[in-house]
Parts: structure tokens; C-alpha cells; sequence
């Protein structure tokens, strides 16, 4: 069975942000992302920056522009790359779900250090998923994350999600958390409670 679509919008915009496709001009922070050790503490470490320019050389910015559900963050005036984030679908394969299928809508972000500490990951998450509360059914969204990065817990928190468990995974305690994607739905001005 393939497992539904995930968001199919190619941009979206909030009053500071934009949510694109990736260009080869982001290449230099993407590869900042992934070798930068403060950036990647809770997700294994930094790689290897060797690695990472071989696997942009060979694949080029395709591998990562052509992903539905996967975004550069972006300034809105200056379109100075900033982080990223996707929705996807999390591997069967891969313990923390809460279906017996898997495969669930799961949100990942990761910001260069100098962005942190603005809101700007809660303002290009609520964007995003919002977007596809108004594209898809209503189904579960999972954030998981190491339980010791407190920054990305008390964010998924912010946007709504609900810790319900821990497991064991890459040497380290993991914390499930998930919303429904519908709770993500912008309130149109006649069901404004104000």
C-alpha cells in the first residue's frame, strides 16, 4: 500500500518567512546544517563536511528541491536561506507511531543557529501546517525528537502537540508527540471566538 501524499503547495509565505523549494544558491547553508555540531547535538552529531559536499556534488540540489512536503525557510525581503522544514511521512520501518500502519505525517525543522530564538520555527510550522490542514483529511502529525533538546520539545508544545511517550532510538531517549492536522486550521472570521 503507498502511503497518502503529503503537502503539495510549492510556497508559501507568512510576514517574515518563505517557504520554497530548494535552489543551488542554498547549498552553502544546507551543508552549514548538517556539519554544524550546536545544530545537529541532538540528532547524532555533525557530519562529516566531506560527506556532505560529495552527496550535493553527486546529487546536486534536486535531491532535496524535488522531496513533496520539504521546504527551505527563507527571509521574505532578502530570501536568505535560514533553515529548513519538511512533512513527511515517517517510516513504518522506524519505531514512534501511535497508527498500527505508520507512516504518519511527522514535522522536522532545522534552523541555522544565528535564527534561533525568534519564533521563526513557529511561525514557518504553523504556516506549513496549516497549508495542509486545508489540502489534506485530517489524520495524525508526529514530532519526534531526542526528550534532552528542550528548544524543539517546547516548541512542538507551542504549536499544539501533545507529548504522549518515550522510546529508545540512536542511543538516546525520544519523545513522541502529535496533533491532529485539522487542530492546525486557520479559524475563518465568522468562527473568530473574539
Amino acid at each position: 500500500m503507498n502511503a497518502p501524499p503529503t503537502l503539495s503547495a510549492t510556497e508559501i509565505t507568512t510576514d517574515r518567512l518563505q517557504l520554497r523549494k530548494a535552489h543551488t544558491a542554498d547549498i552553502d547553508g544546507l551543508i552549514e546544517l548538517q556539519t554544524d555540531p550546536q545544530v545537529r547535538a541532538h540528532l547524532g552529531g555533525p557530519r562529516p563536511r566531506s560527506v556532505v559536499e560529495q552527496y550535493f556534488d553527486a546529487n546536486g540540489i534536486s535531491a532535496i528541491a524535488a522531496k513533496p512536503g520539504t521546504y527551505v525557510i527563507a527571509d521574505k525581503e532578502t530570501d536568505r536561506f535560514i533553515g529548513t522544514l519538511v512533512l513527511d511521512r515517517r517510516s513504518a520501518d522506524l519505531p514512534g507511531h501511535v497508527t498500527e500502519e505508520g507512516s504518519e505525517l511527522e514535522l522536522t525543522y532545522l534552523l541555522r543557529r544565528g535564527s534561533w530564538g525568534a519564533g521563526l520555527a513557529f511561525e514557518a510550522a504553523t504556516a506549513m501546517l496549516r497549508a495542509a490542514a486545508g489540502e489534506l483529511p485530517d489524520q495524525p502529525v508526529l514530532v519526534v525528537t531526542q526528550t534532552a533538546n528542550e528548544r524543539s520539545l517546547k516548541l512542538a508544545i507551542r504549536l499544539g502537540f501533545q507529548c504522549i511517550g518515550t522510546f529508545k532510538a540512536h542511543d538516546a531517549e525520544q519523545t513522541l508527540a502529535v496533533a491532529d492536522l485539522h487542530s492546525f486550521k486557520a479559524r475563518s472570521p465568522l468562527s473568530d471566538p473574539r
